[in-house]
């Protein structure tokens, strides 16, 4: 439960940043390299904090995808009625999409927990990377 409000939470704040960066940077005023670099200083650190110890459902990731190309599709030039699909804009955009940088940085983390000598570990955190480790 308290992951999903952390999700939702992400989510939420990721949104509202992307609506005050389509306010302020209108796609019409500001060149798309301009906006993606933007995006990705400001809004996706926001969203992926934290985001190596998510159990990603489902339903959780159509969220993320619709959040992610509901700022995409704007900053491409399109609105939500034109036929354009998402894997349509990234490949425009050249941009990498969320779900896939999410499990990169999954891949990593734990990549980095398996370099780390064991005895490096507390007890509670011995237990915590046991229990992802069923989940994945």
């Amino acid at each position: 439960m308290k992951k999903e409000l952390n999700i939702d939470n992400k989510l939420h704040n990721y949104l509202n940043i992307t609506a005050t960066l389509n306010n302020v940077f209108k796609p019409q005023n500001a060149l798309k390299k301009t906006r993606i670099k933007l995006y990705n200083t400001l809004a996706l650190p926001v969203l992926l904090y934290g985001s190596e110890i998510w159990t990603i459902k489902a339903m959780d990731a159509r969220k993320i995808t619709a959040a992610e190309m509901k700022c995409m599709r704007r900053t491409a030039g399109y609105i939500w009625t034109d036929y354009k699909t998402n894997e349509q804009i990234a490949k425009e955009l050249k941009i990498t999409p969320i779900l896939d940088k999410l499990l990169e940085y999954k891949r990593n983390w734990v990549q980095y927990v398996n370099r780390m000598p064991r005895n490096r570990f507390t007890q509670g955190n011995e237990t915590l990377f046991l229990n992802w480790q069923k989940e994945s």
